[in-house]
């Protein structure tokens, strides 16, 4: 692996005016926090010192983090289906202020058999061509008897060697363990275990997986989440799925279709699909999973049990909208299983088929990091110092629920407060507005934040139960007004019971109640009509969970 450096907004040997406004507001939220520099820049560029210092959250309160920008599920010409070259994401991922970036290639014969090697090679150029941006070579994993996973591995000599074996002997296309049958969910949980097996072994530096799209197709059923979940292997999934460009109004009139949805959620209940799903859980709401918009819903029955489930939101990028590229012709007598891969694409001068954004342009997740490096950006993934925005909706927001009153410093995303039942708590949110216009050339204006909080009931009798009834918004604060960086501090009375706390919060301009009633969530995201959901006038962000003990 070429040397690793750190991205120009934390080298403090590039001037500030040598950055674009992006570069210029990170590095005035890292600034404060003493880790630009030494602190940052110099420490753990390699990913492996100090990786497990993101992995645990303690009561004494969490360290400063710097939130890195990534996405985790992009396809290149290396999947069938897809047709960019490795370069051109690259280069647009930097262009759009991605720090990290995973390839995650479909899986196939021709993949596994050729395209895995090769794609390594191509990987290892993108490394040396973009130094200052982390690429991992990961893996869509069809599931057997379910949707898709992100396989995400830390770089090294045996990253290729996994991924193939991995695909060989526990694809459930390569497989042919496709159908919802008990012995293929027995099958993608012995995967699971594999993975586990390879780390533990020290074959691989780390693995996790995160479970892709999964009410596209509805076959992810709940007691399937639950036990992937506590594998220990998959920390979470796609709180909102790629393809968010599907809706967008001018694309969908160039193109001439009527049944179009951010995402591509366009299905209906089908084969393996749970039958416990109602048919509006097919649908995104303000671009988001239905599992994850609605409060009190799969996303919160899962975290009601007292185990952290991480969200995230990518790209899930094949094909850009309005781009001009097309596939590459194969050459005589080739096709992608022969080669592994596709050829490079050309150029057609207008615009062709797609429903995605580049990597970056409008789906992010930020993960929290102490240091700089590959197994910093796992570990800040598995200790679940997450949130997610779309459409640059704010540059930044910290997150920490405390003793109210108290110098603690409080415990972050994915961690663990442990308090004595009747302490008072506060919720402390620091928020750094949008300061420059997005990638559609608006300036995001976030209009209010909702605290949302929910009951820890333990594990639950039903494996397939999907609500958490004594979860809801708890309370909605007006922040339209506000500007620059500002605190909140919000009293959260009295821990009398096991709970969690998180954050949502958008531009206003689309919701109303939630799917569950307005008792429980007054201004939700909602659903759009097919072809009328411009992604840039209905832009949310989410936040992953504050866990609260309480001893009696």
């Amino acid at each position: 692996m070429t040397e690793q450096q750190v991205p120009e907004w934390a080298d403090p040997d590039v001037p500030e005016e040598a950055l674009d406004p992006q570069g210029v507001s990170r590095r005035g939220l890292i600034r404060g926090a003493g880790l630009l520099g030494a602190g940052f820049a110099a420490a753990g560029i390699s990913g492996v010192a100090g990786a497990g210092e993101a992995a645990a959250s303690t009561s004494s309160g969490d360290p400063e983090l710097v939130y890195l920008v990534g996405d985790h599920h992009v396809h290149t010409r290396y999947s069938h289906d897809a047709k960019y070259d490795f370069t051109q994401h690259a280069q647009r991922g930097a262009q759009f202020g991605l720090d990290w970036m995973a390839f995650t290639e479909h899986s196939n014969f021709g993949h596994a058999d050729k395209g895995a090697a090769a794609e390594n090679v191509e990987v290892l150029k993108a490394r040396a061509e973009n130094p200052r941006m982390l690429i991992f070579q990961g893996l869509e994993w069809y599931i057997p008897a379910a949707e898709h996973g992100t396989v995400l591995v830390a770089p090294g000599p045996n990253n290729v060697a996994l991924l193939q074996q991995f695909e060989r002997e526990y694809d459930g296309k390569l497989t042919g363990r496709s159908a919802d049958t008990p012995e293929n969910e027995a099958h993608a949980l012995k995967a699971l275990q594999w993975l586990a097996a390879q780390k533990q072994s020290g074959f691989v530096d780390d693995v996790l997986v995160l479970a892709n799209h999964p009410l596209r197709l509805g076959i992810d059923s709940p007691h399937e989440l639950r036990a992937w979940r506590d594998s220990g292997v998959m920390i979470g999934m796609e709180g909102a799925p790629g393809s968010q460009g599907d809706a967008d109004p001018a694309w969908v009139a160039f193109r001439g279709t009527t049944n179009s949805q951010r995402g591509e959620y366009v299905n209906n209940p089908g084969n393996g699909s749970f039958p416990g799903y109602p048919n509006d859980a097919y649908r995104t709401y303000g671009g988001f999973d239905w599992a994850t918009a609605t409060v009190g819903g799969l996303w919160d029955a899962l975290l009601a049990e007292g185990k952290l489930f991480s969200i995230t939101s990518n790209s899930d990028n094949h094909r850009t909208i309005w781009d001009t590229w097309t596939d590459g012709v194969f050459p005589p007598g080739q096709n992608f299983d022969s080669l592994g891969w596709k050829p490079s694409p050309t150029d057609a001068g207008t615009p062709q088929a797609g429903s995605d954004f580049w990597p970056g342009q409008f789906s992010r997740t930020h993960v929290g990091v102490t240091k700089y490096g590959y197994l910093d950006v796992m570990a800040g993934l598995r200790a679940g110092r997450v949130w997610v925005d779309h459409g640059q909706l704010v540059d930044g927001i910290d997150v920490r629920v405390a003793p109210a009153g108290s110098s603690h410093r409080g415990v972050t995303l994915g961690g663990r407060l442990k308090v004595r039942r009747s302490e008072r708590l506060e919720l402390r949110v620091t928020v750094t507005t949008a300061t420059r216009p997005n990638f559609h050339g608006l300036v995001p204006q976030l209009a209010h934040l909702d605290v949302i909080r929910g009951v820890v009931t333990g594990m639950a009798p039903d494996k397939d139960n999907w609500r958490a009834p004594d979860t809801r918004v708890v309370e909605q604060i007006d922040v339209h007004r506000k500007t620059g960086t500002y605190t909140l501090r919000i009293p959260l009375g009295r821990a009398e019971r096991s709970h969690y706390i998180r954050l949502r919060g958008s531009d206003g301009r689309r919701n109303g109640p939630g799917y569950l009633g307005r008792k429980i969530d007054p201004a939700g995201p909602i659903q759009h009509p097919n072809g009328d959901g411009d992604p840039w006038l209905d832009t949310w962000l989410y936040t992953n969970p504050v866990f609260v003990d309480v001893s009696h």
